[in-house]
């Protein structure tokens, strides 16, 4: 066990996490939301320091960031848990491992290990994902100071439940952020996700302030959060924030505890991406579809096909500098341009 960043001890025993909202007191002995950080003596404790249960190395399009160093590979690892208890979680296996098996799997890999995996593989970032990074922040954090020392990226995939003192720590070494924005009605978020709206709205827009780049998604759920109403409110926040922030709107299939509810057919994704794009945001891409041209970046100017994708890989990418060659407006994200990748075709 290593001791955790971030806490406040209480006395008599008690000590208070400041890693995410939920900001857990704990007395002895207990475990917080997240399944792994735990109060011993006093002193609150991660449990998943080094113990990485997935690693693989991903396209960067896969997390998903399509304005962020397109058709690279991002290092991308995970722990077990998380401080949501999503009933549709497609990664349930491990984030709720500490809670549904109560035990904590995982292989010992050391901040120094996955930044010499990552450049091993070429990779130009690294992607705390799967799970959610804030609660294995003490090894994100202590990777992400190493990998920008080495020259590489570090990109949080993330709920957005995190506190201001977490991400102001952070801040140094994140580059970029997906943030799930799974509902924007409160009772809906809080019946299936087990934690408030708000904070994930208040960490979308530090990030943004911060100068950190997000994209956001939205998983689309029949009957849950696919009105009109409610992709309207999404998308009108998102262009509150700044309408360059791109929006992915993805479908569900179901899974773990929400088996009763069909997948999302591909007519809402379009009526989703239609209403971003019809309410001012620069850029909405459709997820789990793929060969639909929602996958592929447009100019917000002159509406040519700028970056062609197929699923996760990058077919053909024109943008030079940043710019549309075609009409010369500024293309949104961090390196947009020319990029030397077997996978990419520049013409």
């Amino acid at each position: 066990m290593k001791e955790a960043l971030l806490y406040q001890k209480m006395g008599d025993n008690k000590v208070r996490c400041v890693l995410c909202a939920h900001r857990c007191l704990l007395t002895e002995g207990k475990v917080g939301v997240c399944g792994v950080k735990k109060n011993v003596g006093g002193t609150l404790y991660t449990l998943v320091y080094d113990k990485i249960v997935s690693a693989h190395v991903d396209p960067i399009e896969k997390k998903p960031l399509f304005h962020f160093l397109p058709g690279s590979t991002s290092f991308s690892i995970a722990t077990v848990g998380c401080n949501f208890r999503c009933l549709h979680c497609q990664n349930y296996e491990i984030s709720q491992m500490p809670k549904d098996e109560k035990r904590i799997g995982g292989t010992s890999m050391p901040p120094e290990d996955i930044v010499a995996a990552a450049h091993q593989y070429g990779c130009e970032s690294i992607s705390y994902t799967y799970t959610e990074p804030t609660i294995f922040f003490e090894l994100a954090y202590d990777t992400a100071k190493l990998a920008h020392q080495k020259g590489i990226k570090n990109v949080f995939v993330t709920n957005g439940y995190m506190t201001e003192e977490a991400l102001l720590m952070i801040r140094p070494y994140l580059d970029a952020a997906n943030v799930d924005l799974k509902f924007f009605n409160e009772k809906t978020h809080k019946r299936v996700c087990g934690a408030s709206r708000d904070p994930v709205l208040d960490t979308i827009r530090r990030m943004k302030e911060m100068g950190i780049w997000v994209e956001v998604t939205t998983l689309i759920i029949p009957t849950k959060n696919d009105s009109d109403e409610e992709l309207e409110q999404i998308a009108g926040f998102i262009k509150e924030v700044g309408p360059e922030t791109p929006w992915h709107v993805s479908a569900f299939h179901p899974t773990y505890k929400m088996l009763d509810l069909p997948r999302t057919p591909p007519a809402t994704l379009y009526r989703a991406r239609k209403i971003g794009i019809d309410m001012g945001l620069r850029y909405v891409y459709t997820g789990n579809i793929p060969g639909d041209e929602g996958e592929h970046t447009f100019c917000h100017h002159c509406k040519a096909v700028l970056i062609h994708r197929y699923g996760y890989e990058v077919v053909e990418n024109h943008i030079r500098d940043s710019r549309c060659p075609y009409c010369g407006a500024v293309i949104d994200g961090v390196t947009m341009g020319h990029r030397e990748h077997e996978n990419v075709r520049n013409l």
